[in-house]
This record gives C-alpha cells, structure tokens and sequence, in this order.
C-alpha cells in the first residue's frame, strides 16, 4: 500500500516514474502500464492511468481498441491528430484536450503529423458504469481563462457545462499559475486528487514539486499550490 505522508500527499518524482523507450515514443507511466508493474501504483480514485508521453515526429499509434474507460489527452506541446472507427477526426493542439468515451468498444489511432515532437498526457479513468455508445470530442479553450486559477477542462458532472463530457465520476482541470502566487483547491471528504506540473516547479502546502512529478492527494481539505516558477498545472480529481 502506498504510504500517505501525514498532511496526505504522496510525492511521486519523475525519475521514479515507470519508463519505456521505443525510439518514436518514450514514456513515462505514473501508474502500471503495459511492461511497466507496481503493485503500489495500480492507480488512484478512479484513475487507472497516467502516462507522460514524447511522440516524435510524424508517428504514433496505429489503430487499436479500447472499451470502459474514459481517455482524456492534455497536449502539452505540439499537436495530435485523432481517427477511429465512428468516422470521427480531428487535430488537438498544445493547451487543448480531447476526450474518448470507449464504451462498447472503439478503434482509434493517434498521430503527430507535425514536423516537432508532441508531448501529452494521456489519462484513463475508469467510468461510472460499463457500456454505452463511444464517443469523442475535442474543443480549444481560452488560454487567458486558465491564469492563476484552475479551469474546469473535462468533466462527468453537469454543472460543468462548459467541458468536455466525459462518463465518470471525475473532473480534469488545467491553469498556469505565475511565480509567487498561490492559488487554493478544496474537495470533498473521499475524493482522490491527482496533480501534476507540466512544467515550472511549484509547492503544495510546503512540499516542493518539479516539473512533471506527480501529487497523490486524498481529499477532504483544502490544498495551496504556490507556484515557485511560472508553471502549467493538470490536476485530476476522482471519486
């Protein structure tokens, strides 16, 4: 079992993360995935995955299935383009999000087909309830409405109404935050809170975290995150 420091927050470095290099993908994988097994990171609330991917250029992933799970991509950097078998295409590009409800069942493939290397985080969660139809769907949002606070980017509750909708009990949220501010998130007794920074360095109620570690929260109180150095936030927060 994973042990919770006594104000419930686990640091989990970036040089502890599970890695795979595979030429065109090196990955990072917060929680086991694929080769990469822990017994203590099976995952968190409702999250069962959390990878921190670098796609070089004009590759990716050919088609291949999914089914019950929520899968949201965070592009961080450059962009990825989205086809899978309900005739669905699009392209998501640095800041933005795309979500896939798997459902039933769907095949999709992922490619960078730009001239730089992409890089994102591809979180899974899994859904309130198995089956239903598959979907996906991407958006771009407002960079200015993300600073010093933390927006609402994907979620599964309905007084979300401007993200994306995702089949579970979970809400994926994005900012920057400045150097020297802090900003506060409180959740409910119960919710499992998940943060990383993408880049910059921040500390959360006192404990330092570099770019890329992870934050395993468990809820209940409020949480401060002061920013360090100028840095992009993604925070999970599940059942």
């Amino acid at each position: 079992m994973t042990t919770i420091v006594q104000n419930r927050i686990d640091r989990r470095p970036f040089a502890s993360l599970g890695h795979a290099d595979h030429g065109w993908l090196n990955a990072r994988h917060h929680f086991s995935f694929a080769d990469y097994h822990d017994p203590a990171r099976m995952g968190w609330g409702a999250i069962r995955v959390w990878n921190d991917d670098e796609i070089g250029p004009r590759s990716g992933f050919p088609p291949h299935p999914h089914a019950d799970m929520e899968i949201i991509t965070y592009v961080r950097t450059g962009a990825i383009t989205h086809q899978d078998s309900l005739g669905n295409k699009g392209r998501t590009q640095a800041g933005d999000v795309q979500v896939m409800s798997a459902g039933t069942g769907i095949r999709h493939a992922e490619y960078n087909l730009e001239d730089e290397t992409t890089t994102l985080f591809q979180i899974w969660i899994h859904p309130r309830a198995r089956g239903g139809n598959p979907s996906w769907g991407t958006r771009p949002f407002p960079k200015d409405d993300r600073s010093d606070t933390l927006a609402v980017l994907a979620s599964g509750y309905d007084e979300d109404r401007e993200a994306l909708r995702i089949r579970a009990d979970a809400r994926l949220l994005g900012g920057t935050i400045r150097a020297g501010t802090s900003i506060t998130y409180d959740s409910d007794e119960g919710r499992h809170l998940y943060l990383v920074p993408a880049t910059g360095r921040v500390e959360i109620d006192g404990q330092t975290f570099e770019a890329r570690d992870g934050a395993a929260i468990l809820g209940g109180q409020p949480i401060t995150i002061t920013a360090i150095e100028d840095s992009e936030i993604v925070l999970v927060d599940s059942e």
